[in-house]
């Protein structure tokens, strides 16, 4: 364990050259959810007052967004998935072929890392997002609520990896996987979340959302803080959102041993 202690280490020294980057990647990153919270708000001031849509009063969601940022931050794999096909294509991960390195286990120390980093860099100006919106930030009533949430975000953070992971892993088999993130990328921004809660969808397409890992990346974590789904539906959105990431975790070893295989490196 010591080794990948290291590359944590190391993963937060390179990532420390660039914290004004990830500062000001926060900073310009408030502006988009200024406008969404600005739109909402000018949504909710034709209704009366308490009045709710999709079950969302206006402080609901207003602080359905502003979890978004805080989640977002916590979870979202940044650089990872194209850093990792780099090292396929230009040939870098024969050294950990010749090592007794799991590059797998390398590239999750380096993105906690990186995550580390950036919510360190964001923490400040987000703070001062939410603090300005405090009126409309709605906290769990329940102290177990915060425990669940802290297990979905983990769970969120290793199936964004895992995904991300096994995107990078087509470059052993074709020369550009930007067309694939980018597809990924536009379903994930759709039915993760990202755009609106899911949960304003017609029930047969959520119902059929559900199935898919894609709202268990961003949403379903956001939900619990809000205390928006419990009992049952809770347990088995964790179930399902375990199930998913064991799912890519299996899908990237197995994507990592075939690629292996056809991967060949010259030079040296």
């Amino acid at each position: 364990m010591n080794k990948y202690w290291h590359v944590i280490n190391i993963g937060i020294q390179n990532t420390l050259v660039y914290r004004v980057n990830f500062v000001f990647r926060a900073v310009f990153g408030l502006i988009p959810l200024m406008a969404t919270m600005f739109l909402w708000q000018a949504v909710y001031a034709g209704k009366q007052r308490g009045s709710a849509i999709a079950g969302y009063t206006l402080g609901g969601m207003l602080s359905y967004y502003l979890l978004v940022t805080v989640v977002d931050a916590l979870t979202a794999v940044t650089e990872d998935d194209w850093q990792i096909a780099a090292d396929i294509k230009d040939g870098n991960i024969s050294q950990f072929l010749l090592k007794p390195i799991d590059y797998l286990r390398y590239r999750i120390c380096l993105f906690f890392s990186a995550r580390l980093i950036y919510v360190a860099a964001a923490a400040i100006p987000v703070g001062l997002f939410i603090f300005w919106h405090r009126e409309n930030f709605v906290l769990p009533a329940s102290i177990a609520t915060w425990f669940l949430f802290a297990l979905s975000v983990i769970l969120a953070a290793m199936l964004n990896f895992f995904m991300s992971f096994c995107m990078a892993m087509l470059a052993f088999w074709v020369l550009e996987i930007s067309t694939f993130v980018f597809i990924v990328f536009a379903f994930e921004y759709i039915a993760g979340g990202h755009l609106f809660p899911v949960d304003i969808m017609p029930p047969t397409l959520l119902n059929v959302l559900s199935l898919s890992p894609f709202p268990y990346q961003l949403f379903f974590p956001v939900t619990i803080f809000l205390e928006r789904v419990n009992g049952d539906s809770l347990w088995r959105g964790l179930a399902m959102q375990a199930c998913w990431m064991g799912v890519f975790f299996c899908l990237a070893k197995y994507l990592w041993s075939r690629g292996i295989r056809k991967y060949t490196a010259v030079g040296g």
